[in-house]
């Protein structure tokens, strides 16, 4: 398995095998698999929907199109989901992680950071627990955003899936449906479509949806535009059906199954040519001789001993320049820190963060997966 981070993501058919509750026997199922990619060393996140499916099995309520009650479901049934995923997880050692999402979060230059930053920690919380590990179960938080119970906004978790691949930096997408991927004509009037094993760059125009009967709120067209997007970013998706066993750990394991859409450039080179393009640098950092060093030569995080000048006005999660001591520029990055924050910390220990600003948001002032250097 090449895979270090996987991001997978359950519809609400996969859930439900077709029906109006959630199986127990397919979740169950599902998590066996998450558990089995987290015990050969990969990191996983979950994107599931299913919280309204939930809510009508808590309520013995009957399938509805109103907005309100589907967020009265959804509201019902998001403990009552995540408490399966728990009990689940708990089986085989893991613990679930609830994060709920919506559109302004990651709209939000902090609210993207601070996404990011949490669910990036709780990836990394095993190491920092003697081994346990966690799963973070990520869901769109249906009851103050409807836009996805309208069939709009993230695409019943279609394009928050591919929100949190970025997010992650993961290495794979893995989005599991009831169809089997993607088709070269409708299947359901095209009893000769034959799927698509792989998409390039530029394919996505030569398929027609497969639609797909139910409840989920996605369809195909929603899934093939958010793994483009992912592809786009450096994020390898497979579109597969959730039915087929196994799907998971073979799709891991590189076997050939649904319909993939390769990584178009490596996450560094996407991320690199993003900050490096200059788009809204709004300040600059200037740091020493040695800081610059352990930037270029060691490819280390930038943190605040290093800093020896702030010009600009930014916020946390603004873009800024990097320069040495003598204003050549060094590269682009992320601050995890404002401005302001900037010109208390510099030039003191990362340790003396807290103690300086009352509060800390980390080590770095800007960490090396959120800086580009220039080419010397």
């Amino acid at each position: 398995m090449n895979s270090r981070r996987i991001v997978v993501k359950f519809g609400t058919n996969v859930l439900c095998r077709g029906g109006e509750r959630l199986d127990p026997d397919v979740m169950r199922d599902l998590v066996r698999q998450v558990a089995a990619l987290h015990g050969a060393g990969a990191q996983i996140a979950v994107v599931t929907s299913g919280a309204v499916a939930a809510g009508r099995d808590r309520l013995n309520a009957g399938p509805t199109r109103d907005i309100e009650r589907r967020q009265v479901l959804a509201a019902v049934g998001q403990s009552h989901l995540m408490e399966r995923y728990d009990s689940l997880l708990s089986e085989h050692g893991l613990i679930a992680a609830q994060a709920l999402l919506t559109r302004a979060d990651l709209d939000s230059r902090a609210g993207y950071l601070n996404a990011r930053n949490t669910l990036d920690g709780l990836l990394n919380a095993g190491a920092a627990t003697a081994g346990v590990g966690v799963i973070p179960i990520i869901n769109e938080n249906d009851v103050v955003a409807d836009e996805e119970l309208r069939g709009g906004a993230f695409g019943e978790n279609d394009s928050l899936s591919a929100l949190v691949a970025n997010l992650l930096d993961a290495d794979l997408l893995i989005m599991l449906s009831d169809v089997a991927g993607l088709y070269d004509h409708d299947p359901a009037s095209h009893p000769d479509a034959q799927l698509i094993a792989v998409v390039e760059a530029g394919g996505e125009h030569r398929a027609e949806t497969a639609g797909a009967a139910g409840q989920g709120r996605g369809g195909m067209r929603a899934k093939v535009q958010a793994a483009t997007r992912a592809a786009t970013a450096g994020t390898t998706v497979v579109i597969a059906d959730g039915a087929e066993p196994d799907a998971l750990l073979r799709i891991a394991r590189g076997e050939p199954l649904g319909t993939r859409f390769p990584a178009r450039a490596t996450r560094v080179e996407s991320r690199k040519r993003w900050l490096l393009s200059g788009v809204s640098t709004v300040g600059e950092i200037r740091i020493d001789a040695g800081a610059a060093a352990a930037l270029r030569r060691d490819g280390r995080s930038l943190l605040p001993a290093g800093i020896v000048g702030v010009q600009g006005g930014f916020l946390r999660g603004d873009i800024v320049q990097v320069r040495d001591a003598e204003g050549r520029r060094l590269g682009v990055g992320i601050s995890d820190y404002a401005s302001d924050d900037v010109e208390r910390i510099r030039g003191q220990r990362s340790g003396e963060i807290e103690t300086i600003l009352g509060y800390a948001y980390g080590d770095e002032v800007i960490h090396r997966n959120n800086l580009a250097i220039a080419e010397p």
